[in-house]
């Protein structure tokens, strides 16, 4: 038992229920993490959805010639 530094720290509730709470600390990050990757799944797709509506817009509007063209896409934020 001196070996085992869980049973030494004072106040320590014991082996079980520490590894009891850090069962349930994990499983409760696997849940938010799950979450996540959905939101940014969701994210995603929206973000997409949105691009191919502009592209199609943009690409339906009819430019006068002799306007100079302006690529929203070019990668300059």
């Amino acid at each position: 038992a001196a070996a085992d530094p869980v049973s030494v720290l004072p106040g320590s509730l014991g082996r079980g229920s520490w590894c009891n709470e850090h069962d349930m600390i994990h499983k409760r990050l696997d849940i938010i993490e799950e979450k996540v990757l959905k939101t940014v799944e969701h994210l995603e797709s929206e973000v997409k959805s949105l691009l191919n509506i502009i592209s199609e817009t943009t690409s339906n509007i009819p430019i006068a010639p002799g306007t100079p063209f302006t690529d929203i896409f070019d990668g300059k934020y």
